[in-house]
């Protein structure tokens, strides 16, 4: 559920086929995402997950999989 929505918004903001994106998807080296477009993802999930991304997580988000285990972490402190 998470890993999906992430993918519907990774995609809109980007572009990116939805099913090309996988949580081994390594989020600059294959989906190619700038520092911009990175920080728009973040807050798209911020709002959709009602969380808030510490910046000092933003270097250990390095794969989907990270950004997915990032957001179930969260919800599950909320």
């Amino acid at each position: 559920m998470i890993f999906e929505k992430i993918k519907k918004i990774i995609s809109s903001k980007t572009g990116i086929n939805k099913d090309t994106i996988t949580l081994e998807s390594a989020i600059t080296d294959d989906l190619s995402l700038d520092s911009i477009e990175i920080f728009e993802i973040l807050s798209e999930i911020e709002d959709e997950f009602s969380i808030e991304v510490e910046e000092e997580a933003y270097d250990s988000i390095k794969t989907v999989q990270d950004l997915v285990s990032y957001v179930e972490n969260a919800l599950e402190q909320a």
